[in-house]
């Protein structure tokens, strides 16, 4: 039986750029770097040589840590149909938020490119416990589909 999600692994084209948008623009914190080589990373990808460097970023209210990776070999390809929010596989990975106009607009003005400007989900569609949802999609600079939630 699953006890939590542990982490979510995004791989990353510029590790630095990465780190910089999850921690200075999304305000999450930064709480170990690694670098990865060696049988055991193989063994655990299944791929040959494989060297990476890997920092680790966490909500400052909790919930998994997210590992941000840079694969220096064997380098990977960027698939861009992956930006696309209908495509198949796990597609995004919403932050809950507490003031979503003032983070929606200091991401806008930082070049931050959003799907759409949040919305608010009719209560026709779900309710939950937590009030009425509003929401809107984003893009991290890897093209990786983002979600701010919000309950009012």
């Amino acid at each position: 039986m699953v006890k939590h999600v542990d982490h979510i692994n995004i791989v990353v084209a510029n590790l630095e750029r990465s780190v910089h948008f999850y921690t200075e623009l999304l305000g999450l914190k930064e709480t170990r770097r690694a670098h990865l080589t060696g049988d055991w990373i193989e063994a655990i990808v299944g791929l040959r040589g494989v060297s990476a460097d890997v920092v680790y970023v966490q909500p400052c209210g909790g919930g998994p840590r997210i590992e941000l990776i840079k694969y220096l070999a064997p380098e990977g390809v960027s698939i861009p149909e992956n930006a696309l929010p209908n495509t198949q596989g796990l597609r995004h990975i919403a932050f809950q938020v507490e003031d979503m106009d003032s983070l929606y607009t200091r991401l806008v003005e930082a070049g931050v490119k959003f799907i759409g400007a949040p919305v608010i989900v009719p209560k026709s569609v779900i309710e939950h416990d937590d009030g009425q949802k509003s929401l809107c999609y984003f893009h991290d600079p890897d093209g990786v589909v983002l979600e701010l939630a919000a309950y009012v």
